[in-house]
């Protein structure tokens, strides 16, 4: 674990530097105390979300800086957005921030770049928004490329038809990724994407009751473990596991289970630590020395399948 992390160090502190400086380590005199905000999108119970947590946490230790994780218990966008308000308001040295809905968030963001606090975008929405926000650049995953790559995989097996299980059906960012999986496959994307909220007794019911409807789908696409653990009990219950294609965004010790159990063929990921970590050290250079990266910085996709999980599973939720 230390060796790994101290790898992951190496290779941001050198991608960064290439931004037009030589620079040495931080250190406890160097350190100017700054105050970084980070506003998700997720609600209280998405734990998908601690990986990033403990990324800033890292980072913050690593520069000497104060980093706060702010968030809609419910995952309510507006709330979001007045969360995003008060942060701003409460003039910190930079802001990191999704743009789980751009029409929503662009005025809460925007007064953030007009009082010259600087923005880095991660996660959600795409480049071109971080830019037409203001944003120094955005750290996350192409979602619809990532959807669109999973779908070749999936056409690669033969599959031609599939149910798209999106349990947050209010960020855009969560269709971009069954469009591009629709594409990919050369078909319409309808009513084979199913709104199944975030309880998990509901999700579950849900997926059961599409895949009695439509016996012969081929494929399973979930977005995360919030819809791809009630999906796997469907599964079970429909005694569909392993005999469906199944693919999923995202990593968890239950994913990873089933991808050894070849339940699930490949899990997405986004390596979302990244998506904490290289903000909070670019707003600590920034800050400092006037200097970032002059590009946007794609966390992700890569895949993961029973070829390479051994090297991540025991890192899910924590680095991975």
């Amino acid at each position: 674990m230390k060796k790994l992390l101290t790898t992951t160090k190496a290779f941001v502190f050198a991608g960064l530097a290439t931004a037009g400086a030589m620079m040495t380590p931080f250190t406890a005199v160097q350190a100017a105390d700054e105050r970084f905000v980070l506003v998700s999108h997720a609600d209280d119970s998405d734990s998908w979300w601690n990986t990033i947590k403990n990324a800033i946490k890292e980072a913050g230790d690593q520069v000497g800086a104060k980093v706060e994780y702010r968030n809609p218990p419910t995952g309510d966008l507006a709330d979001m957005a007045r969360i995003v308000e008060q942060a701003v308001a409460s003039n910190p040295d930079g802001l990191i921030v999704t743009i789980a809905d751009y029409d929503v968030l662009r005025g809460p963001i925007g007064k953030a770049v007009k009082k010259g606090i600087p923005v880095i975008t991660i996660n959600s929405g795409t480049q071109q928004q971080s830019e037409k926000l203001g944003a120094l650049l955005h750290v996350g995953q192409p979602e619809y490329d990532a959807g669109f790559g999973a779908g070749k995989r999936a056409k690669a097996e033969g599959v031609k038809s599939f149910v798209c299980v999106n349990h947050y059906i209010e960020n855009p960012a969560s269709v971009e990724r069954c469009q591009g999986f629709a594409d990919a496959l050369g078909v319409e994307l309808g009513s084979q994407m199913i709104d199944v909220g975030k309880d998990p007794s509901e999700i579950e019911k849900k997926v059961q009751a599409y895949l009695r409807r439509n016996d012969d789908t081929g494929a399973v696409l979930t977005l995360g473990p919030t819809s791809a653990h009630p999906t796997l009990r469907a599964l079970e219950k429909t005694r569909k596991a392993g005999n469906i294609y199944f693919g999923t965004f995202d990593l968890s010790s239950e994913i990873a289970g089933a991808i050894k159990s070849e339940v699930i063929d490949f899990a997405i990921d986004q390596q979302p630590y990244l998506q904490g970590y290289v903000p909070v050290m670019t707003l600590a250079l920034y800050s400092r020395y006037g200097i970032a990266p002059s590009n946007h910085i794609n966390s992700g996709p890569g895949f993961i399948t029973k070829d390479n999980i051994l090297q991540v599973e025991k890192l899910a939720g924590e680095v991975r």
